[in-house]
């Protein structure tokens, strides 16, 4: 007799369920890790071929630099230049919608999955996350599920953003509060070419 991690028993139908969901699963941290590797090759076109073959959207003029970590891309959509920083991590487990003209500094994490901590299963719950046009996101900053960064905001190094960031809001801190707002809200600049080698 099968059980399942909780300890009931398990019909044929569910034990066939979880066998074709394991496998699925297998393939596509098969697929992960091979874009773990094609995220290393210091070439944009290279890089973008293959992500976009992956299934994410990337919109005319933005550059995804390399080592970035994708988790299930097929639910990831990069509008147009718009530029994601190195080693950076994008979570697409849930839908994760990236805007124009969104710069995205070195080592960001974006998560839109998270453990349910008052769960006696501990599962996982998926929410997604919106980045509006025009936000920058500083080094090393953490998204957590279920945020929508509203147009024009700016997210400091090192910010761990666990609600709504308001347009043009500068936010910073852990978790991050509203620490200043840009001045400037007629926003119309491009983010220029990618770095050659990055």
């Amino acid at each position: 007799m099968f059980k399942d991690r909780t300890g009931k028993a398990l019909s044929l139908g569910e034990i066939y369920a979880k066998s074709i969901n394991r496998l699925i699963n297998v393939f596509l941290e098969l697929e992960i890790f091979l874009l773990h590797l094609v995220g290393c090759v210091p070439s944009h076109s290279f890089r973008r071929f293959f992500y976009k073959i992956a299934g994410i959207k990337i919109g005319k003029g933005s550059v995804v630099h390399t080592k970035v970590r994708f988790y299930d891309p097929r639910n990831i959509v990069v509008g147009e230049d718009a530029i994601i920083g190195e080693g950076s991590i994008l979570d697409g487990r849930a839908k994760l919608i990236i805007g124009n003209h969104v710069d995205i500094a070195s080592e960001v994490m974006i998560y839109n999955s998270q453990h349910n901590i008052e769960s006696p299963n501990f599962e996982a719950e998926d929410e997604p996350v919106v980045i509006e046009d025009y936000v920058f996101i500083g080094p090393r900053a953490i998204i957590l599920p279920g945020v929508k960064l509203c147009k024009g905001s700016i997210i400091a190094a090192g910010a761990v953003v666990t609600k709504d960031v308001p347009p043009y809001a500068v936010v910073g801190g852990v978790p991050a509060k509203i620490i200043g707002e840009r001045k400037n809200k007629n926003l119309h600049y491009k983010l220029g070419r990618a770095r050659l080698f990055r």
